[in-house]
């Protein structure tokens, strides 16, 4: 029987935005009698780059544990390129990095990268190692320092030079920003771009408006477990905003909005 990365490699890549790469059809979440996730929906095109905010305990980091199979949801759907996420299959065409990533302490940057690349059934290349890190202003001198060494930025930095470095078709990532000082913070933006214009999704959680208005094409908004807003930033300050005011302003006008309708 085939494997799971042999079958992923031998199924035909996805080139344009009508295939879709992330689908959610109501699902819902709860732990014990508090429903965490109240009927998402959530549909991420391939090829996009796609922001999802929302205040702390709005639904973000638990929708993404469902999507990965990290736990179990209570009903509902989620898919990624048409796979079901319950199963091992939907994430080989994925690399994710976790809001806290915290790499073994014993490791070295270069084997931690080697380490990530042998899990994942792929070939490390120093030169492709040393370029990433180049990419994300790493010092190289990370490949040979223990990570135990290393600052909030650098572990950051290091952790997503590890998910670029498996080419997939989709990264999934949880706060990337976070730890970064602001010359990494545009190096990451442009390492995007290129992700992009090779005709990778992008889909990541953030607490920053502003990023989310730089970096991606559409959004989502969730707030106590429910999507209030999908589309583009422009459209969430045109409709809430007044076109005006930034989308800090729109968010919260919004958010307002939801909650006076809730106590209604």
């Amino acid at each position: 029987m085939a494997s799971d990365q042999q079958q992923a490699a031998d199924a035909p890549k996805a080139q344009h935005s009508d295939v879709v790469a992330i689908e959610a059809k109501q699902v819902r979440k709860s732990y014990l009698s508090n429903e965490v996730l109240k009927g998402f929906d959530l549909e991420v095109p391939h090829g996009m780059s796609y922001g999802c905010a929302g205040v702390n305990g709005a639904g973000k980091s638990t929708f993404l544990k469902c999507m990965l199979d990290f736990c179990h949801y209570s009903s509902g759907s989620i898919s990624i390129y048409g796979v079901p996420s319950t199963q091992r299959l939907s994430r080989t065409r994925l690399a994710f990095l976790p809001e806290r990533f915290v790499p073994p302490y014993y490791l070295n940057g270069r084997n931690f990268i080697k380490m990530v690349m042998q899990l994942n059934s792929e070939h490390y290349s120093e030169q492709d190692a040393r370029q990433m890190l180049d990419y994300l202003d790493l010092d190289l001198s990370a490949l040979s320092k223990p990570v135990r060494s290393f600052s909030k930025g650098m572990t950051q930095k290091l952790g997503l030079a590890a998910c670029f470095l498996l080419r997939r078709d989709l990264y999934i990532l949880d706060e990337p920003m976070g730890g970064l000082d602001p010359k990494a913070r545009a190096l990451l933006k442009r390492q995007f771009k290129r992700l992009l214009a090779d005709g990778a999704t992008i889909f990541f959680t953030s607490h920053s408006l502003s990023d989310i208005e730089e970096v991606c094409e559409e959004m989502v908004l969730l707030d106590r477990g429910l999507v209030q807003f999908a589309g583009r930033p422009d459209d969430l300050r045109s409709k809430y905003g007044g076109g005006e005011n930034s989308l800090e302003e729109a968010f919260l006008r919004l958010i307002q909005a939801d909650t006076a309708a809730q106590d209604a």
